[in-house]
């Protein structure tokens, strides 16, 4: 779901560039001392699923795990995806420095929100959990898909068929995220339950 290089026009650019750096800012600001080693292990899992390509049809996906960044992170998922997209593309050629900025607010953005909207049944037992995990797991595959394929959209009309292939091809990916957020979840409910919970600025 990386956008690469050469790609959107520079209104794009410059507007997912800004919303990015203000969400970094944030999740920055808001970050506590005693977090910052989970922050830097999810973006390290975030980092690697990425790099885990699966052919569907005309186009590839993977795993992003944004969702469950959204979750145990709160608005500290931008800083922690920005890296790891940064590192990919220095590293690897995925995505760009110049599309930088947009591919972290495409998926950053909706992580935060579905983790926000999860939040007040993270902390039930049973099927309220793991289903709002699941669907904080879809949703921030889904919106990232969306805001993905708007990106695209907007810079140009030759791109809305590929916009659409885009979406439709990560369907799967999203039910299969939400099955590895729930689970994660789950599992973290056990044995560290306090990686739940969030701090109460951290929305």
């Amino acid at each position: 779901m990386h956008i690469a290089e050469g790609v959107l026009g520079p209104p794009i650019l410059a507007l997912g560039g800004a919303l990015s750096l203000a969400g970094c800012a944030l999740g920055l600001r808001r970050l506590d001392e005693n977090r910052i080693i989970p922050v830097a292990l999810l973006s390290a899992a975030f980092f690697t699923a990425s790099l885990v390509h699966v052919p569907i049809g005309p186009v590839s996906a993977h795993l992003i795990l944004n969702g469950l960044l959204g979750v145990l992170l709160g608005w500290a998922a931008f800083p922690a995806i920005a890296v790891a997209l940064l590192l990919q593309a220095l590293l690897f050629q995925y995505g760009g420095l110049t599309t930088l900025g947009v591919n972290t607010l495409n998926m950053a953005l909706p992580a935060i929100l579905a983790g926000y909207l999860a939040r007040p049944w993270l902390n039930r037992e049973g099927w309220p959990r793991f289903f709002s995990a699941f669907c904080c797991g879809m949703c921030g595959v889904a919106g990232a898909a969306i805001l993905t394929a708007l990106s695209l959209g907007f810079t140009d009309e030759g791109f809305a068929t590929a916009a659409k292939v885009l979406m439709f091809g990560h369907l799967p990916v999203a039910v299969a995220e939400g099955l590895v957020t729930a689970s994660a979840v789950a599992f973290l409910a056990k044995v560290r339950p306090a990686l739940l919970q969030r701090p109460h600025h951290s929305v």
